[in-house]
C-alpha cells in the first residue's frame, strides 16, 4: 500500500478496482503484466481458462481439493478413485501461474486478491463416480467442502509466503450457490433438479472456508437472488455483484449498512459510466457520497475471458480511472 492510498475499515484501498479473475489468452506472463500495470491499486491472480481444461473453474478448484482427486470423464469433471493425469495438469496450471506471480509481484506492498472456486459450486459442477453430482449426496458436500477449506487454507499460506510484503484478499466464486438454495440445478440428465439445499447447511460449509482462508474473504456471485445475509453471516468481507442483476435494493443496503463491501460490476464501457452507475445505485440506496470509494470497488460484472485480447488493458484502464472518479465524489 502506497502513501498515497487512505487507510480504512475495508481491507483494499480507497478507490480501488479489480478484475474477477478470468481473462483470455493463454500466455500467464503477459495476464499478470497487464494486471499489475492497470490495476495497481487491487492487482489479481489472472486466470486463463483459454488454456484448456484444468485452467477452468472446477478444474482449478480440484488443485486445492486435499484427497479428493478429480478426473476428466467425457468432457466432465468428476470425482476420481486416485490421482491422475488430469489432476497432475490442473496443478501444474496453478504452480505455473503461482511462479509467475511470485516473479512479477514478489515484491508488491499493497492488496493482492486471488480466487477459488466454493464448495456449493463445486459440488453443483463436479460428477460422483457412481454418476450424478456431488451435490446429490450430503455426505460428499461435507467431505467436498471440508477438503476445499484445508486446501484453500494452505494455498492463502503459500501465497503469503510468495508475497511476503502483500496482504492477501481471498475471492471465493460461488455463481452456482442461489441455484443450489432454490433446488433449481439440474439433474445429470437434464430431466429433473437437484434437491435443495439449507441455508444453515450452505452458510456452514461457507464459514468453514473463511475461517481456514485466515484472510479477509469476498464472495464473488454473478447471478440474480444472491443470498446476502447469508454470506455476512458467514464471515464474507465484501460481495462481488453483477450490477444489472441486483433487484431488491433493500436487502442489498441492509447488508451494506451492517459493513458489507461491495465489488460493484458494471456493465458499461468508458470510466464516466461506469462510475455513474455505481454512484446512482448508492444515491438510490440513500447512503452519502463519502462513503462509497471506501466501500466500494469497481469491478466487470464476470470474468473476461471472451473479452477481444486487446480490449482488455482499455477495460481495465477504464476500471481503474472509474474507481479514482468514485474518490473524486467523496471529496
Amino acid at each position: 500500500m502506497t502513501s498515497e492510498q487512505r487507510v480504512t475499515s475495508f481491507p483494499w484501498p480507497v478507490g480501488s478496482a479489480t478484475g474477477i479473475g478470468s481473462m483470455p489468452g493463454t500466455d500467464i506472463a503477459e495476464a499478470q503484466r497487464i494486471v499489475l500495470g492497470e490495476l495497481p491499486d487491487l492487482p489479481h491472480l489472472p486466470e486463463l481458462p483459454g488454456r484448456g481444461p484444468g485452467a477452468d473453474m472446477i478444474g482449478r478448484g480440484g488443485a486445492f481439493l486435499v484427497e479428493v482427486p478429480i478426473e476428466l470423464y467425457a468432457a466432465q469433471w468428476r470425482v476420481a478413485a486416485r490421482p491422475g493425469h488430469d489432476l497432475r495438469v490442473t496443478r501444474d496450471l496453478l504452480e505455473r501461474d503461482l511462479d509467475t506471480m511470485t516473479e512479477q509481484a514478489g515484491e508488491f506492498a499493497g492488496v493482492f486478491k486471488v480466487q477459488v472456486p466454493g464448495p456449493w459450486t463445486l459440488a453443483a459442477s463436479l460428477g460422483l463416480p457412481i454418476g450424478g453430482q456431488v451435490l446429490r449426496d450430503p455426505g460428499a458436500c461435507r467431505d467436498l467442502a471440508a477438503s476445499l477449506a484445508d486446501g484453500v487454507g494452505a494455498h492463502v499460506a503459500e501465497v503469503r509466503a510468495r508475497l511476503p510484503h502483500a496482504t492477501v484478499l481471498l475471492q471465493v466464486d460461488e455463481p452456482s450457490l442461489p441455484a443450489v438454495l432454490a433446488g433449481r440445478v439440474p439433474t445429470e440428465s437434464g430431466f429433473g433438479t437437484l434437491r435443495s439445499v439449507d441455508p444453515a447447511v450452505a452458510r456452514t460449509a461457507l464459514s468453514g472456508l473463511v475461517a481456514a482462508a485466515g484472510v479477509d474473504v469476498v464472495v464473488h456471485c454473478c447471478a440474480s437472488s444472491v443470498p446476502l445475509q447469508l454470506l455476512r453471516e458467514a464471515g464474507a468481507r465484501a460481495v462481488a455483484l453483477d450490477l444489472s442483476l441486483v433487484r431488491d435494493l433493500d436487502a442489498l443496503g441492509e447488508q451494506l449498512d451492517a459493513g458489507l463491501g461491495l465489488f460493484a460490476g458494471v456493465s458499461v464501457r468508458a470510466s464516466a459510466d461506469m462510475a455513474g452507475q455505481v454512484r446512482d445505485l448508492w444515491r438510490k440506496l440513500g447512503f452519502p457520497l463519502k462513503s462509497m470509494a471506501e466501500q466500494v470497488v469497481v469491478t466487470p460484472p464476470c470474468g473476461l475471458p471472451g473479452e477481444a485480447a486487446g480490449g482488455v488493458r482499455a477495460t481495465l484502464t477504464a476500471l481503474r480511472e472509474a474507481g479514482r472518479r468514485l474518490t473524486d465524489d467523496a471529496e
